[in-house]
């Protein structure tokens, strides 16, 4: 009976936190993040300012908490690779599975709300700097895996930089297509093939990439 009845209690706290979350999101959407008090989230999801506070530690928060993670997932693939798996492919295989998945972190699901969420930082100075601060943490998390795996700082934070610059610029092309009007289902029909050619150019160095014509 313990057991059930802390199990209900925990669905009631992801139910409460979501709301939460559901409900800032769609007034920060409506109104712009700097004109959306905490009080009027709270008002809107019939919960108190306190509560809001225990689920999310800052107005921000409520926009990166749920995703705040995701910052760290070409970390987390190099982390947990295979005995002779290199990060570069770690980091591939992730992203391809993920776009098997349609994971809505690298902008590829059917509902909006993604897409939305990043509207919403992009037009919103102070959540585009905490976006830009964590992408650089988990790059740094990232950068600190190798340097501690190879004894190479200099060349850590060169690998982790163009490893996160080539996942961000795919996800990038997610949204900008599908932001343009493509359909979902042809943006997804590409994406691994446009993934498999950007790591590849990663995995064997630029080269030659874009020398000017002499």
């Amino acid at each position: 009976m313990a057991a059930e009845a802390m199990g209900l209690r925990e669905r009631k706290k992801i139910q409460t936190e979501l709301r939460i979350y559901r409900t800032a999101v769609e007034l920060f959407l409506e109104k712009s993040f700097d004109a959306v008090s905490v009080q009027e989230i709270a008002d809107a999801a019939e919960v108190s300012k306190m509560t809001v506070f225990n689920y999310f530690g800052t107005k921000e928060d409520l926009v990166f908490r749920p995703i705040e993670d995701h910052f760290s997932d070409a970390a987390r693939a190099v982390r947990d690779r295979a005995p002779g798996e290199s990060a570069v492919a770690a980091v591939r295989r992730q992203f391809l599975e993920m776009i098997e998945t349609r994971d809505p972190s690298i902008g590829l699901h059917v509902e909006p709300f993604g897409r939305r969420i990043r509207r919403l930082v992009m037009e919103t100075p102070v959540l585009m700097e905490r976006a830009y601060l964590t992408s650089e943490k988990g790059a740094r998390e990232l950068a600190d895996l190798l340097k501690d795996e190879t004894g190479d700082p200099v060349l850590a934070l060169i690998a982790a930089a163009t490893l996160t610059a080539a996942r961000n610029a795919l996800v990038e092309d997610h949204h900008r297509r599908l932001e343009a009007g493509e359909p979902l289902e042809e943006v997804v029909a590409d994406a691994a093939d446009r993934a498999r050619h950007a790591f590849a150019l990663v995995e064997g160095g630029l080269g030659d990439y874009a020398r000017r014509p002499a």
